[in-house]
């Protein structure tokens, strides 16, 4: 039985392994689990942390509508997803996608279905603070990640 997704939102970081083992304890009908760690990057050497803000009880309600999507079309047997709030320093965990299936091929879609529609429909902001003091835009929306989430629409 399908206990249903795990949705947090939580400013402290994750162990990648723990959730794991709480997402798969006592199943011996998962075949597969695939992982997605997202991490802040810093390319240019200029970033000192990347600040994340989310719009509380919106922010889990919409990853929680995206899993069931997930879970419905990919058969999943286990999906978790974490995301992390606040200020992140570069080379740290922002996002945590687990999904579980009884073959690989729809683990893999699901966890990447989930993090295609989480990066473009979760109300989630992110500001770059920078190495010189000042602190950056917020990071606007890129179209690469629209069109990642389009080709699940077919």
């Amino acid at each position: 039985m399908n206990p249903g997704p795990t949705i947090r939102v939580q400013a402290q970081d994750f162990d990648l392994q723990a959730e794991i083992d709480a997402l798969a304890k006592g199943r011996l009908d998962i075949g597969a689990v695939v992982t997605f760690t997202g991490l802040c990057r810093d390319e240019q050497g200029s970033l000192t942390a990347l600040e994340l803000e989310h719009y509380p009880g919106m922010a889990e309600a919409e990853m929680r509508r995206i899993a069931d999507l997930a879970i419905k079309r990919f058969s999943l047997i286990g999906l978790a997803a974490i995301h992390r709030f606040g200020k992140i320093l570069p080379g740290e965990n922002i996002v945590l996608v687990i999904a579980a299936a009884p073959h690989r091929q729809a683990a893999f879609d699901g966890a990447s279905f989930m993090m295609d529609y989480l990066k473009t429909s979760a109300p989630f902001w992110k500001k770059e603070h920078l190495a010189d003091g000042s602190s950056g835009d917020w990071v606007a929306a890129k179209d690469a990640d629209d069109r990642a989430r389009e080709k699940w629409r077919t």
